[in-house]
């Protein structure tokens, strides 16, 4: 009985070799081929010659007049002509490349090309070519995403072939309720009208369709992983309310509104009897630090141990040094483990931890390796989540028996996208600063301008402050012409020394030759920091109020304004200044961003447009998919409403029972192993 998950070895024409390249676009089986749908269409109506514009892509047809002339130059290079009448004009018709299409043509043949149209030689340069018997893959013009291994016209023809031995058993997944709401196709008619449309029509009609698919399908897949989440056994952990209320009394500090809302939540989620699985979005400097530490402090009263794992040494000994600060004199006790660590320092750290003397672990990913054993693991948290793959994120997972898990990143992802690419996760929001913390005031800067900007950094020292200066790279490259760190190291001493200290921070040193400079720079003895993005993250000195950024326009808006966010820090009035200047409309658009807000969802937004989400999220680290027709900002509103009905279907009591939801049970059964539980 055919199936959709049959390999594509099945197809006429497929063999090992075939398999192997149809592979390399992802296509395995069957239903692989039948949904790798076209990127855009041709136009393949033959246009009027006396209308089109110069340098246009056209489709022509006409009768060939010329006997075609072959001629090969260079290795492997080849220019195929010939004349063709259409109408009452002779045009010459030229490919490159394609030596095999001379024994297709012929004279007095009907032929259709496609091409770019060259007005003053009355030439077309061709790319396609389409004999009378190929006429009807010329009335779809659908154009594939192709590589080296396979051709767009055997892409097709299998498609073709596949279409016509399984459309009878394509299965209509959308439950004929949507599909009526929303006027949708079945699947079968919008795979047919995907690949081989009629009309312009019909192909958007059919895009409309396997868009909203996509998203349903997709949320269906997170919204089930959470409701499973939510049945599954986790340990309920019941704090001491009164110990965790004296905690947070003793803080220091008001807490602001919206820590105090996002701590309520977490709390909430500590006591269920299921296991945590929550994103805690927050922007530099919004105080996500503090509201971990009341979650670690309410798992210790009631006798677990919690970890935190970061993705630098950097960024774990500074957590350390800070929680060390905020727990100092309660029963909090807290480990460091690296890789830095000699093999006597990590086997003593590591029995206290499995005898739970240490129950606050703080560390990078040798928090999982196997020899590292907990006592009774029940929170773990992970910092800038985005940066640990898969695997990394559940292996900490597993170090426990049912932790709750805390996902802490201060890259902002607008909301809406957030709940797309952590659909399953439940999404807290610190969207309120600290009372008191100055909005950092930010300057675009020509390069032309470089004076300009030192002689505004030397009055700031000269007030007490410190800087971080920042460049792109680290040694010279011929590739791009920008300043590199220790060239700048180097230019920078001698403009400001022997009054001003600066020293140098990159990622090709140690971690003991990064962890002196940082040090010396947090204990004022430098009063620069000439840096790569190294600072990104794990840097924090509140004294420094200055952040200048050479080549600004070769750093993402995401970069930009996560370096921003390493001054800004103190009570004092701090300033980024960017020198750049940008080349593209979206490096300007870039700069002019960062001058006009601090807003880092704002910021997010900005860059989804400019970049688009995948970009933004990383496909492959945040779980964000690249949906083959979908586009997530664009179609916003449509992935909004798919993932409201795909939580009503699965809410509908005994929903899986129905007949007409029968295929989407089959397809939730055969994903589930495929699906990432993180």
């Amino acid at each position: 009985m055919k199936s959709l998950q049959d390999p594509v070895a099945v197809l006429k024409g497929v063999g090992p070799k075939r398999a192997a390249d149809l592979a390399t676009l992802g296509i395995d089986t069957v239903e692989d081929l039948l949904t790798y749908y076209p990127n855009r269409y041709d136009d393949v109506t033959p246009a009027d010659l006396e209308n089109v514009q110069d340098r246009q892509r056209i489709t022509t047809q006409g009768t060939v007049v010329s006997e075609p002339l072959l001629s090969h130059f260079g290795y492997r290079r080849s220019r195929l002509s010939f004349r063709l009448q259409v109408g009452p004009r002779v045009i010459m018709v030229t490919f490159f490349n394609q030596a095999y299409l001379a024994k297709r043509v012929a004279l007095g043949q009907t032929v259709t090309v496609m091409g770019k149209w060259d007005a003053q030689r009355a030439q077309v340069t061709a790319n396609k070519f389409l004999s009378a018997g190929d006429q009807e893959q010329a009335d779809s013009g659908a154009v594939y995403s192709v590589n080296k291994h396979i051709r767009q016209a055997t892409l097709r023809g299998l498609i073709k072939q596949a279409f016509d031995e399984y459309q009878n058993v394509i299965p209509t997944l959308l439950p004929a309720s949507l599909r009526q709401h929303y006027r949708l196709l079945d699947r079968r008619t919008m795979i047919k009208a995907l690949h081989f449309p009629e009309n312009v029509g019909q192909a958007k009609a059919a895009r409309r369709t396997a868009a909203y698919e996509e998203f349903f399908l997709f949320q269906l897949r997170l919204q089930a992983i959470r409701q499973a989440r939510r049945h599954a056994n986790g340990d309920r952990i019941l704090y001491r309310n009164d110990e965790l209320k004296e905690f947070i009394a003793g803080i220091g500090f008001e807490l602001t509104g919206a820590q105090k809302r996002v701590v309520n939540e977490i709390c909430r989620d500590l006591r269920e009897p299921y296991q945590m699985n929550r994103l805690l979005q927050g922007d530099v400097g919004s105080g996500k630090t503090i509201v971990a530490a009341i979650a670690i402090y309410a798992t210790i009263t009631a006798g677990y141990q919690a970890a935190l794992m970061a993705p630098t040494e950097i960024l774990a000994a500074q957590h350390a040094e800070k929680l060390s600060r905020v727990f100092a004199g309660t029963h909090v006790h807290v480990g460091l483990l690296t890789g830095s660590l000699t093999a006597k320092q990590h086997r003593e750290l590591t029995g206290a931890i499995k005898r739970g003397e240490i129950n606050l672990i703080i560390g990078t990913h040798a928090l999982i390796q196997d020899d590292v054993e907990y006592a009774n693991l029940g929170l773990v948290i992970t910092d800038e989540q985005h940066r640990f793959g898969v695997n990394q994120r559940q292996l900490l997972r597993e170090k426990g028996a049912h932790p709750d898990v805390l996902a802490m990143t201060a890259t902002p992802i607008p909301r809406t996208l957030a709940l797309t690419a952590y659909g399953e996760m439940d999404v807290s929001v610190i969207d309120e600063l600290p009372a008191g913390r100055k909005a950092i005031e930010t300057r675009w800067l020509k390069v032309d301008q470089q004076s300009e900007a030192l002689h505004f950094l030397r009055d700031q020292l000269a007030t007490g402050a410190q800087a971080y200066i920042v460049s792109p790279l680290i040694e010279e490259s011929e590739a791009l012409d920008v300043q590199n760190a220790t060239d700048l190291y180097n230019e920078l001493v001698e403009y400001f020394q022997p009054h001003y200290q600066v020293g140098l921070l990159h990622g090709r040193m140690s971690a003991e030759e990064k962890e002196q400079a940082m040090h010396k720079f947090q204990r004022g003895e430098y009063q620069l920091l000439v840096s790569t993005t190294v600072i990104e993250v794990g840097v924090d000195n509140p004294n420094a109020t200055v952040m200048l950024i050479y080549n600004a326009d070769r750093f993402g808006l995401a970069q930009l304004h996560q370096l921003r966010g390493r001054v800004g820090r103190g009570d004092r009035q701090s300033y980024c200044l960017l020198l750049a200047d940008p080349k593209t409309d979206d490096g300007k658009q870039r700069m002019k961003t960062m001058v006009e807000t601090n807003d880092g969802f704002v910021v997010a937004q900005r860059d989804m447009e400019l970049r688009g989400s995948g970009d933004v999220l990383g496909s492959k680290q945040s779980g964000m998919p690249e949906f083959k027709v979908g586009d997530p900002v664009g179609d916003l509103k449509m992935l909004q409403v798919a993932r409201q009905d795909a939580a009503d279907l699965l809410r509908t009591p005994h929903w899986d029972e129905q007949d007409d939801n029968q295929p989407l049970v089959l397809y939730l059964q055969r994903h589930q192993l495929e699906t990432h539980f993180d």
